[in-house]
C-alpha cells in the first residue's frame, strides 16, 4: 500500500466548484436538495461514508448534538470500508475535497470525517 499523497479539504457543494477542489466527493447519504447534479462538479457521490441514517436523523444538525454525533460517527467510520476508498483516492490525487450540504460549516459530518482522514497514520 503506498503512502498518501492528497491533501483533505471540505466545502459546502452549494459553493462553485474551484480549480484547487481537485477530486470532489459528496461524502452526504442524501443528494443536496436543490443542486442540480450537472452543476455540482461531483467526482464521485460516496454515500457509504456518510453517517448511517439512524445517526443523521438524531442528529438532525442541532449543535447541542454535535459532540455526541461526532464521537458515533467515528465509531461506525471504524468499521466503514467506504473509509478505504477514500484512502486509495488519496494515493493517487493530490487534493481531494469532501463536499456535504449541512449549513452549519463546523458541525457536519464532513469535518468529523475530515479531523478523522486527517488523525489516521499515513501510509
Amino acid at each position: 500500500m503506498g503512502e498518501f499523497r492528497a491533501a483533505f479539504g471540505v466545502k459546502r457543494i452549494y459553493e462553485p466548484p474551484a480549480d484547487d477542489d481537485g477530486f470532489r466527493v459528496l461524502v452526504d447519504r442524501l443528494w443536496a436538495r436543490g443542486m442540480p447534479k450537472e452543476n455540482a462538479a461531483v467526482d464521485l457521490w460516496l454515500k457509504d461514508v456518510a453517517p448511517s441514517t439512524e445517526l443523521r436523523k438524531e442528529f438532525n444538525h442541532r449543535p447541542e448534538r454535535f459532540a455526541d454525533f461526532s464521537e458515533r460517527y467515528r465509531r461506525e467510520l471504524d468499521g466503514n470500508p467506504a473509509v478505504e476508498t477514500l484512502l486509495e483516492l488519496a494515493r493517487s490525487h493530490p487534493r481531494i475535497t469532501l463536499l456535504y450540504a449541512a449549513k452549519n460549516p463546523e458541525a457536519n459530518n464532513a469535518r468529523v470525517l475530515l479531523d478523522y482522514l486527517q488523525e489516521r497514520p499515513a501510509g
